[in-house]
C-alpha cells in the first residue's frame, strides 16, 4: 500500500516562505561566523598595519618566506593588505646555494621569486619588514643589505626575523641591547654576529617591543601567527590556523630544540 500526502494548494507559498526563511537563517550565521573571525584589534599605535615587505636574498630557506606568507595570506583575504618583495636588484632570486661546495649533488631543484622592488625603491610607507634566514646569511656581501635594514628600522612599525635572519638584523645593529632568538641548528654562527644581544636559548620566538625574532623555519609560521593574534586579534590567528590545518605552538617557551642541539645559551 503507498501513503500519499496531499498538501492543500493555499499552503504552498507559506511552505516556500519557511524554505527560504530557513536558507537565509543559514546564511546569516554562516556570515556571522566568518565576520567573528575578521575581527580586526585596533593597536595603541593606531590601526593594524597594511604594507609588508621581505627581504628576497640568493639562498634564502624557503619555508622562511612563505610559511609566514601562507598565513599573511590568509589574513589579506580578511583585510587590505600590500606585500613588497625587496632584493638587492630586480634579478630573479633563487634558492641555489651562493657556492658549488654547498651543491655536492649537482642537484638543481631551486625554485625562484621576482622581487618587487630594490632597497632603493621600496615603498617608503613600509610597516613590517620581514627577514628570513637561509644560507644567504652566511654571504660575505651583505653590505646593501645590512645598510637597507639599519636605516628603514626606525620608520618601521615592525620587524620580523625568521631562523638565522636574526643574525643579519643583529649586523645591523637593531638587536643591540634586545632579547631575541635564532634557529638552534645554527645557534653559534648566528648568535655571534649580536654580541650586544641578550640571547634567549628556549623560545620558539621572543618579542622585544617591536622586533619580533623566531627560531629555526617553521617555528616563523608559529611567531607569524601570534603576531596576528597580537595585533589583528585572536579570531583572525586562529581561524587562520585552523583552516591551515596548522597545530600552533601557542608558548613561546615551547623549545625541544634547544634541547635537541645542546644549546643553553649565547
Amino acid at each position: 500500500m503507498r501513503l500519499v500526502l496531499h498538501t492543500p494548494r493555499w499552503w504552498w507559498p507559506s511552505l516556500v516562505g519557511l524554505l527560504l526563511w530557513a536558507c537565509l537563517a543559514a546564511t546569516a550565521a554562516t556570515q556571522n561566523e566568518v565576520e567573528t573571525s575578521t575581527t580586526t584589534t585596533t593597536t595603541a599605535a593606531g590601526p593594524p598595519p597594511r604594507n609588508f615587505g621581505v627581504i628576497v636574498y640568493r639562498a634564502y630557506e624557503l619555508l622562511d618566506i612563505f610559511g609566514p606568507l601562507s598565513a599573511l595570506g590568509s589574513l589579506a583575504r580578511m583585510h587590505q593588505m600590500n606585500l613588497y618583495m625587496i632584493g638587492e636588484t630586480m634579478d630573479p632570486v633563487t634558492v641555489e646555494p651562493l657556492s658549488p661546495a654547498m651543491n655536492t649533488k649537482n642537484s638543481s631543484f631551486f625554485p625562484v621569486v621576482l622581487p618587487t622592488h630594490t632597497y632603493a625603491t621600496a615603498p617608503k610607507d613600509l610597516e613590517v619588514l620581514i627577514v628570513p634566514g637561509g644560507l644567504w646569511t652566511r654571504s660575505p656581501n651583505l653590505n646593501s643589505t645590512i645598510a637597507y635594514i639599519r636605516t628603514v628600522y626606525p620608520s618601521l612599525r615592525y620587524l620580523v626575523s625568521i631562523c638565522t635572519g636574526a643574525g643579519v638584523v643583529a649586523r645591523a645593529g637593531v638587536l643591540d641591547g634586545r632579547r631575541a632568538t635564532t634557529n638552534k641548528a645554527s645557534w653559534a654562527s648566528t648568535v655571534v654576529h649580536g654580541p650586544r644581544t641578550e640571547w634567549v636559548a628556549r623560545a620558539r620566538w621572543v618579542v622585544d617591543g617591536n622586533v619580533w625574532t623566531s627560531s629555526g623555519v617553521s617555528a616563523g609560521i608559529d611567531a607569524t601567527l601570534a603576531f596576528i593574534e597580537e595585533v589583528y586579534g585572536a579570531a583572525n590567528a586562529t581561524y587562520i590556523a585552523d583552516t591551515m590545518e596548522y597545530d600552533w605552538h601557542r608558548d613561546p617557551s615551547w623549545d625541544p630544540y634547544a634541547d635537541k642541539f645542546n644549546v643553553t645559551g649565547a
